[in-house]
């Protein structure tokens, strides 16, 4: 068996879960199957959630032809995923970010993309939660609980109620273990499938003009000084904002039967269809748009939402906005879901503060409960500054993003350092018959790391337009990650780096691990 850092390329036995070559127990309910593991993926993507909360953005800023970006966006995010599919083929771990990145690179590079993708995710949570203030007092304006929703902060204000009540009853699921988030996951994302598909369906049957919109400028970006091509990167951020998030169904790995063959067909599957379907709503909504001159298209106020009004016949409209919301609410399930197995597996690796306490799996639901509420209490919070400073919530979503493919860089990075030194991939992945890239991993791994940088920095770049003034929020790509890996990296300069390490509780024992090699 590897050691606990153990070199990659390691064999394992064939079919067993990889837990043993880690160096960790069996410790978490291992009873989600195939769909399950793919609605774990689907769903944190979330095709109505994503494209509905951020099509006025793309569309406001670069007009039809930025729908170019979804498949520029799925291009790059695929080869990074074809990258995870290996390595969730050999290595199905909760936590898969943090745990590759250690594996591949180092102790250090392992615990960074971990607190960059942590903290990035609580911050996510918060953001995907606030999408119900975009769809819920569009059916009963009784969800506007605070005013009105003309008063100065009577939107944002009543977007933290919606969003906490969310958080309140994600972390609720979630602590109660692993059966009943899969249930109501898979649940959720079946219905947000068939609705997309419908939505899709209904949009196209009533287009009013042909694919030559997309192939025109229509003015945009004449007065920037980069012409159009300045206002398309910018208008990407609302694809790139989207496609991500399918690393989910490994880091359900220990709680997946099979996961060496499930994992990465789930992943494949998860930005598959998201892309495919996605790409069909937001191109038959543009083609079927009554009047894409409407201002409201490109305002947070009408968007995607208001074409789906306009375009629906009657209450269809409505049920349409229902299946959102059942999205936004299967989404945040997924992305708190992802957040607590992160933190259980850098808290069983003693690399968080009370990392004891944090890795503490309860016995009866066999799920890390005190991760649940400690990210369920920091997202809500983070949500109160949405009330009056909603510029730096901005700011703190995108700069979360940034963080996540950050993190994704610091796995396909030293992937490729591995693949270059002749260590990667294991011969045994094709010799089980798991997932292997074979001859095209290397040009797909350099294509992947060339796309992570190249993304990170259109994401990052300094726009008063997307980040806002003063010069701190300008700046804030920089400014606030590199506070946040600041803190982060201080944290392990004078504590964390002496006390990393498997903890006693979490260690697979010599007779666990002989009893795994028997099963297998």
């Amino acid at each position: 068996m590897a050691t606990r850092h153990g070199a990659v390329g390691d064999g394992g036995a064939p079919g067993d879960s990889g837990l043993g070559e880690l160096g960790y127990k069996e410790e978490l309910d291992r009873s989600l199957g195939k769909f399950a593991s793919f609605a774990a993926g689907v769903s944190y993507i979330s095709i109505l959630t994503g494209t509905f909360q951020l099509f006025y953005f793309g569309f406001g800023t670069a007009g039809p032809a930025y729908l170019w970006s979804w498949p520029m966006v799925f291009v790059g995010q695929m080869a990074v995923a074809l990258c995870f599919m290996e390595l969730a083929a050999k290595y199905p771990v909760a936590g898969s970010v943090y745990n590759w990145a250690k594996l591949l690179g180092s102790r250090i590079v392992g615990w960074s993309s971990g607190w960059l993708m942590l903290t990035a995710s609580i911050v996510t949570l918060s953001a995907v939660v606030l999408a119900l203030q975009l769809n819920l007092p569009r059916l009963w304006s009784g969800f506007q609980i605070i005013g009105d929703g003309t008063g100065e902060y009577d939107f944002a204000t009543n977007a933290v109620i919606l969003g906490t009540v969310m958080i309140a009853f994600t972390t609720t699921v979630n602590a109660f273990g692993v059966k009943l988030m899969a249930l109501i996951n898979s649940t959720g994302v079946f219905v947000e499938l068939i609705a997309a598909v419908l939505i899709a369906i209904i949009l196209a049957a009533n287009i009013t003009r042909g694919p030559d919109v997309f192939f025109s400028t229509h003015g945009y970006g004449a007065e920037a000084s980069g012409g159009y091509l300045s206002v398309f990167l910018v208008a990407s951020l609302a694809s790139g904002y989207v496609m991500y998030g399918f690393d989910t169904a490994s880091s359900l790995g220990e709680e997946t039967v099979d996961p060496r063959r499930t994992a990465p067909k789930a992943i494949l599957r998860a930005i598959l269809a998201s892309f495919v379907i996605g790409g069909a709503i937001l191109v038959f909504a543009i083609m079927a748009a009554p009047d894409l001159d409407d201002p409201l298209i490109g305002s947070s106020e009408g968007g995607l939402q208001y074409i789906v009004e306009q375009v629906m016949w009657g209450p269809l409209g409505k049920i349409f906005l229902v299946c959102i919301v059942i999205a936004v609410t299967v989404c945040s399930l997924a992305v708190h879901a992802a957040a607590i197995r992160l933190t259980f597996a850098m808290a069983r690796d003693n690399a968080l503060p009370f990392g004891e306490r944090l890795a503490h799996v309860n016995p009866k639901h066999q799920t890390p409960v005190v991760p649940a509420i400690v990210i369920g209490v920091l997202s809500a919070f983070i949500l109160v500054i949405n009330i009056g400073q909603p510029q730096i919530f901005t700011v703190l979503t995108s700069i979360a993003i940034i963080m996540i493919y950050l993190a994704y860089l610091m796995v396909t990075g030293p992937l490729l350092k591995k693949r270059l030194q002749g260590k990667w991939p294991p011969k045994e992945l094709a010799e089980s018959g798991y997932f292997t890239m074979g001859r095209w991993g290397l040009p797909v791994n350099i294509f992947a790391v060339l796309w992570g940088v190249g993304m990170a920095l259109n994401l990052a770049w300094p726009r008063p337009e997307v980040y806002g003034t003063p010069w701190y929020n300008t700046w804030g790509a920089f400014v606030y990650i590199g506070i946040i890996l600041g803190l982060g990296l201080l944290w392990y300069a004078v504590k964390g780096r002496n006390h990393i390490g498997c903890l006693a509780s979490h260690a697979a024992s010599s007779k666990d691990e002989a009893s795994e090699s028997e099963l297998s």
